[in-house]
Parts: structure tokens; C-alpha cells; sequence
């Protein structure tokens, strides 16, 4: 009013990142059986944390069954992992998917996403405002949660900074319960 008062804006919490807990993430892969291009991507989603579109650009030979990584190149960051671990659980699901395949076909999916299949899934395990990104973000805050550091995990999702790896796509809420938990307080009562 007489520019002697000084208002400040208070800073705003962050938003807590949406991130699955395990009974959510097991329902998927059985909710997605009857889709399995579906139940694949969502596979591959969960168990490297790649996005949406690399998942779709990957091809039946950027895929190292024996030693179990895929070689993935990201069109948003134009980043290329050579040697991308893939769980082994995954590599041997998507073994048998590719067995199915074309044996003319180069890439794992030659069909778009299909958004209608998506909804009918994300809906059937109860999580109609589910985002397929936020397999990502659910990649990223379990690794966490199993105490996998922040620069390994940057380097997995092809992040350039740890800023953006822990403040968008790390839900640490489990991990600061756990910390929390960790204190002796039953000694000191």
C-alpha cells in the first residue's frame, strides 16, 4: 500500500508423484492377459522405465536374449543405451511373445498403442486415471524404495538432471516411512 509492506508467496508442496504400490502393479500384467501386445508394453513400461514411444520403436533385434539386455535409442532425449538391462522375469516373457511374432516382422509391435485397450485395463484393476507414464514414474520410485541411488536411476530413465529423476518421477513417501520406522522409539518410551 505504502511500499513499506512486503508480501511473499509461500512456496507450494510439491505434488506427490503417482506411483503404483505392488498389489497395483501385479494386477496389470493379469488384468492386460487377454491384450498381451498390451501386457507386453506394460512389461517392458515396469521392468526398464522406457517411454511410451521407445517402447513402440523398439525392434526384434535391438534385443539381447542371452544376456538379457535391449538396445534402445529414446526419440525425446536422442539418447541411445547400448546395453539396457531388462529383468529376466521380462526377457523371458518377451521371448515367448516374439516366438509368436511374424518371423518377417522387425519390430515388436507394428500396431500403434491402443487407447481403448489401455482404458478397459487401467478400469479393470480400478485405476481409471492410471497414465501409461506413470509406469515410468512407478519404474523410478520402486528402485528407489529397494535403495537403488539416484544416479543409477537417472542414468536408467536418460535424465539430465537428478532434480527432474527425484522430484517428477520418485514417490519416496514408502522410503520416509521406513526411515522413519528405523528409529528406536519403543527404547525411548
Amino acid at each position: 500500500m505504502n511500499g513499506e509492506i512486503e508480501i511473499r508467496q509461500l512456496k507450494e508442496d510439491e505434488r506427490t508423484v503417482k506411483s503404483l504400490t505392488t498389489m497395483q502393479i501385479r494386477k496389470l500384467p493379469s488384468a492386460s492377459k487377454v491384450y498381451q501386445t498390451m501386457r507386453m508394453r506394460i512389461l517392458l513400461a515396469l521392468g526398464t522405465g522406457l517411454r511410451r514411444g521407445d517402447i513402440q520403436s523398439l525392434r526384434i533385434s535391438d534385443i539381447d536374449f542371452e544376456n538379457s539386455y535391449i538396445t534402445t535409442r529414446s526419440k525425446k532425449s536422442r539418447k541411445s543405451m547400448g546395453a539396457r538391462p531388462v529383468p529376466i522375469p521380462i526377457i523371458s516373457e518377451l521371448k515367448k511373445y516374439v516366438s509368436g511374432l511374424d518371423s518377417e516382422q522387425e519390430r515388436i509391435f507394428n500396431r500403434r498403442f491402443n487407447q481403448s485397450r489401455w482404458e478397459k485395463i487401467r478400469k479393470k484393476v480400478g485405476l481409471a486415471d492410471l497414465k501409461f507414464h506413470d509406469l515410468r514414474k512407478t519404474f523410478s520410485s520402486v528402485l528407489a524404495q529397494n535403495g537403488v541411488s539416484t544416479a543409477v536411476t537417472q542414468r536408467l530413465l536418460e535424465h539430465s538432471s537428478s532434480d527432474l529423476t527425484n522430484k517428477v518421477y520418485t514417490n519416496v513417501d514408502p522410503v520416509l516411512r521406513h526411515a522413519v520406522d528405523q528409529l528406536p522409539v519403543g527404547d525411548w518410551l
